[in-house]
Formats: C-alpha cells, structure tokens, sequence
C-alpha cells in the first residue's frame, strides 16, 4: 500500500488520548482526571490554553449500558478564523503569496464510558476564502499560513481546503491507568499536537499511562504514522517525500515538517535497501512528589534512524510571603545515531551538503542540546518574566519534526528553528494578564548562527508579539506579530571564491495573525 493512504486495520479499530498532556510552553503539567460530574448547563465546556491546546471541563461520565454510552456522549464544536500576511523585507524576495486564510473547525464526539471503554470521533475543516489566499501557481511559496491547505493537494489539481479525520480512537482506563488505540493528540517533549492553525497534528498508534502516585505518571507509546497540520492523510513519521520521485511535488508527501530532515529522503532509505516506512517508541516519566519541584524524564527511538533522551526540571523558589517566585529550569536534550546519519549522509537539515560541519560530523546524527531558563513568577498568576538560553553542539542538526520544538519554552520565538548545529540563543519574554479579559506575551530573541556552516540562516535578532481577548467565555480573539531582522552580509565561506562572493539569504521578514476560536 502506498505511503500516506489511510491503513483501515488502523484507523478503524482506533480512535485518542485527550487528557494526558504533559508538557506545554516548557511547562511540566501532569494530565488532569476526567471530570466525573453531568453536564451541566452553565459550565463552559472547554477552554483554551495559551498555546491552543485545550482544556476539557466537561467530559461524559460511566454508564450501564451500551445504548447510554452513545446517547450521554458529548458533541464540542470548534469555529475558527486564522489570517496571515507574511512579507520578505529584501529587495527582490518572492513575495508572491503573502496572504492565507483558513475559515472552519471541528466537531468532536467523545462517548460515555461503558465498563470503562469509550471513544472519540472528530472531523477538522479548513476552507480558504479566494480573496485572501494565493493562486494555485504561487501557493509554493507560502509561509506562516501554508498550514490551512495543503500544498501537495493544490499542486496536484485536488484545489484549495482541507477535510480531515483529527482523532479518531477506542480507549480504556481508569483512574490509574488507560490504554489509547487510534488517531491522537499526543502532548509530550517530543510531540505535540500544535493547534495553532487549523487542525492539529496527530500519530497513528497506541498509547498508555500508568500514574504511579498521586503526583507521577509514566507513558508509553508506538506511533506507526504521523499526520502533520497540512496533510489530508498520514505519512511516515521520518521519511522525506514519497514514492514518486518524478513527480515536482514529491517532496510534500511524506514528512515536510520544518524541521524535518531532509537527508532523510525516500529514495535514499529505498538505495540502501532500507524500509522507508518507520516506527517511533516515546516513553516518559514525570513526578509532582517533591514540593515545587517537576522533573521529567523522556525517552524516544525510531529504529534505524535516531533516538533521543531528554532530562528536564524546574524548581519554585518563593521569594518570602510577596507572593513572588523565581523558578529555574533546565533541559538536556541528547540525540543519538542509531543509522540514520550514513542514509542522510554529509548533509544538514536542509538536505544539502553539510559544508563548514566539523569533518568527524559526516554519516552521523550525534548531536546534543541544552536549554537554560530562569522565571520571575508574580503574585496570583498575574505574569512573569523569563530570561532563557539555548546552545546546540558543535556536531549534528537536531532532527525534530514532531511539532515538540526542542528549544520550546526556552528561547523559541514563534515560527523559528533555532537548532542548527552550533547555535546560541538568547531570550527575554514577558507575560503579564491585565485582567480577566486582556492578556499579552513580548519575546525578544538573540539568534546566533554559525557563520561558518553554508545552507545555514545568518544571525537574527526576532520580536514576537501576542495579545489576546476573551470577548466572551466561549470567544477568543488573537493577534500576533513576528519581526525579524537577519544580518545581510554574512558570506557563504564554501560557495565563495575570490572572483564570485556568494552571501546567505537576507531572510528578514513581518508576519501578522489575526485568530478567532468560538468553543461551543
């Protein structure tokens, strides 16, 4: 069966983990119990977090019998707007489809729980008004809104939209323990869901969560497939393109994530008598026990290309009865070969030739990471601010095209890959809520590339915006704002000589978003 068609033994017999997320924004949040009370009238039935994942306040309880356990199941619905306009500042850059927009939503059923099975059904849609989008010659060029259609679709005559499954999965658990079976959030330091656009980005797989004590939990998962939030269908959770080198737009059927490795390309696993299809194991384990302190320790491995183990903690340190406190925290990020560098060969993240990496980096993915921050929390949650670092070995790119952004919560601006070998990175951010209706968040990032690495960005310096309204308590509005000004003299040292200077892209550019959520 070819890549990316949807595998009925899988889907049909699954459907998603709603209630175990565990890291968001860099924050360790250990997963919230199912509510076990009826619905109620003046409830709000869900709500969203600051990075759009959401919040289910009521959820179906036990019943007696099969009949109840669809009739006292649950319908969320979700009407959402996302605009974006993106624009290039450099003389001469292909501004040629600055404008996207995607109009539409979800409908969500989550059953009621029948000797403690249930499950959960959900339809995403994402329609794009012409005004506001590019021409089908164009949409290649899209950035920031490239996420509310999919550019293989539109290339290879299907048009303009997106009409997908979001989760579709058969769960059982209890109050210790639950086993998912299906398509699925799944919200962890590796791979999230990413809800920021139009539909969110799911794994195709079965999962479990055992807590352990009151306060700790540990998970395993195996995903067989990813569906990224421009697909319509599943693809590999690795592999670049599909099986049709021939045809232009190859490149966007398998995993064309932004960060994804494109060394890692399908005809290169099919050359070395590699299956290009993979599986990915996550484990993880986190723990509340000790007062103010959330530590984590997470695991990841796809056979034959890379795993990877990552160590975090943060502590509170309250600052006498101010109501104030500091809270230091840090991840290591380690990643290790495990075959993937020799099929990928001596190339970076970009797929091309990994000219001014250290020579002992070539046929391997050996890499690590580590991330440094310290928060000034204020009195009753009102904000806080946050000072953090980031810094990449000296060895290989990290390869993280999962949507958990290895450098999220640290120093990770909206829309930036800051983990190219060699690169430093720091960051101040802001948040402060000014009542129970406006809410901000400033960031200011100080990207250092390295200059010597060809197929690299130049150093940037990025501003990042948000402001959001709770118009209502089923309505959002949010807008956003990135800035960044790249450096445009930086030299490409390997593709220069002394008769022809070739310099790095001036990559400088203004994004805008403007966001409604209606949750009913």
């Amino acid at each position: 069966m070819k890549q990316g068609t949807i595998k009925l033994g899988l889907v049909t017999a699954t459907l998603l983990m709603g209630g175990t997320a565990l890291m968001a924004g860099g924050d360790i949040v250990p997963a919230k119990e199912p509510a076990k009370e009826p619905v109620k009238e003046d409830v709000v039935k869900r709500t969203l977090n600051g990075n759009m994942t959401l919040n289910y306040n009521v959820v179906p309880g036990s019943v007696e019998s099969i009949e109840e356990m669809f009739s006292e199941g649950i319908f969320y619905g979700r009407l959402r707007l996302n605009s974006f306009y993106w624009k290039w500042a450099a003389d001469g850059a292909p501004n040629k489809a600055p404008k996207q927009m995607g109009a539409g939503g979800s409908l969500i059923y989550k059953s009621a729980a029948y000797k403690n099975f249930s499950f959960m059904m959900s339809y995403y849609g994402s329609f794009n008004p012409s005004f506001w989008r590019p021409s089908v010659a164009d949409a290649q060029f899209s950035k920031a809104g490239k996420d509310t259609f999919s550019r293989y679709k539109v290339k290879t005559g299907g048009g303009f939209g997106l009409n997908t499954f979001g989760e579709a999965y058969l769960k059982y658990g209890t109050d210790s323990f639950n086993i998912v079976a299906g398509r699925q959030l799944y919200e962890s330091v590796f791979t999230k869901s990413n809800d920021t656009k139009m539909i969110p980005n799911t794994f195709d797989g079965v999962s479990g969560a055992l807590k352990i004590t009151p306060k700790s939990k540990a998970r395993v998962a195996w995903f067989g497939y990813q569906k990224l939030r421009d697909h319509e269908s599943h693809h590999d959770v690795i592999t670049f393109g599909g099986d049709d080198p021939e045809n232009s737009w190859n490149k966007w059927r398998g995993n064309d994530d932004a960060g994804s490795h494109k060394g890692l390309k399908y005809e290169k696993f099919v050359a070395a008598g590699k299956d290009p299809h993979h599986n990915m194991y996550v484990a993880d384990y986190t723990s509340k026990d000790i007062k103010n302190l959330k530590i984590a320790v997470s695991y990841l491995q796809i056979p034959g290309v890379v795993q990877d183990g990552v160590i975090e903690a943060h502590y509170k340190i309250p600052v006498f009865d101010s109501g104030w406190a500091v809270r230091p925290g840090i991840r290591y990020f380690w990643q290790g070969d495990d075959g993937g560098g020799e099929i990928a060969g001596y190339t970076n993240l970009s797929g091309k030739e990994a000219l001014g990496y250290d020579s002992g980096v070539a046929d391997s993915l050996d890499s690590n990471l580590l991330n440094l921050r310290v928060d000034a929390l204020m009195p009753d949650k009102k904000g806080f601010f946050r000072l953090g670092y980031s810094k990449v070995a000296d060895k290989a790119d990290i390869v993280a095209p999962w949507r958990g952004f290895p450098t999220g919560g640290f120093t990770r601006a909206m829309a930036q890959y800051n983990w190219f070998a060699n690169t430093e990175t720091w960051m101040i951010r802001a948040v402060y809520k000014f009542n129970s209706t406006w809410k901000a968040s400033l960031r200011y990032a100080i990207q250092d590339f390295d200059d010597y690495k060809d197929y690299v960005p130049s150093d940037s310096n990025v501003i990042h915006l948000d402001v959001w309204t709770n118009i209502t308590k089923n309505l959002q509005m949010r807008l956003r704002y990135g800035n960044v000004s790249a450096k445009d003299d930086t030299i490409q040292k390997h593709l220069s000589t002394a008769d022809d200077i070739k310099y790095k892209k001036d990559w400088s550019y203004n994004e805008f978003r403007w966001e409604f959520n209606y949750l009913f």
